[in-house]
């Protein structure tokens, strides 16, 4: 579990392909202060364990099913990637809640200046924006975001130069491809109100239709 703020940017020293998917070596400097084998890292994001490490450098091995379904098919050698260790129970959750398991890959649709922010549009596919709402929590690339407008197809987030400075937002360009993970409670309330649908409530969502799922 991860909380969306990233620890440091790390860096790509190497990319092996193979038959069960990539070997990606990485260097880094804070995140070795207590980081062993068998540690989750989320990497742009993505939950990825720990396989070895040794000189602050440390590898990971992404499965075919991980290269598929995220933005790691485009990883390049020198590549900055944002990096997170895991949440501990003691740990402040400054950004939201987060998985480190990607739903899918966005593209950035464009970049403006607003004031001393940055404003990022991104497309995404249809699956991830239905979880997407208003003022709600994403992460991109690991990074925890409010949105501040939403279509059908695209969303906006503002990014402040903090920001920009300490992840891999500061080299993103139209085109670029993110990973994406959206709120994982819009989740369990989807699951919820098609396990729990009766025909009476089939109408919509009641008072006491929440009350009685602890809402």
């Amino acid at each position: 579990m991860f909380t969306g703020i990233v620890e440091e940017l790390g860096t790509i020293k190497s990319i092996r392909a193979n038959s069960q998917g990539l070997d990606i070596l990485i260097s880094a400097d804070k995140i070795f202060d207590d980081l062993k084998v068998g540690d989750s890292v989320a990497i742009n994001g993505c939950c990825q364990t720990v396989t070895s490490l040794w000189n602050k450098e440390f590898t990971v091995q992404a499965v075919n099913e991980t290269v598929k379904l995220t933005a790691f098919k485009s990883l390049k050698y020198g590549e900055k990637v944002n990096l997170e260790r895991a949440a501990t129970p003691t740990s402040r959750l400054g950004g939201h809640i987060v998985s480190g398991h990607i739903d899918g890959v966005g593209k950035v649709v464009s970049v403006e200046k607003a004031g001393n922010s940055t404003i990022f549009e991104f497309s995404a596919p249809v699956n991830i924006m239905k979880y997407l709402i208003y003022k709600g929590s994403v992460a991109i690339d690991g990074v925890s975001l409010t949105i501040c407008d939403i279509n059908d197809s695209t969303f906006k987030v503002s990014v402040i130069p903090h920001t920009l400075r300490n992840t891999t937002f500061g080299s993103l360009q139209v085109g670029s491809e993110v990973n994406l993970e959206p709120d994982m409670i819009a989740k369990y309330v989807e699951k919820m109100l098609e396990k729990d649908e009766t025909p009476q409530q089939a109408g919509g969502i009641t008072m006491e239709f929440l009350e009685e799922n602890g809402f």
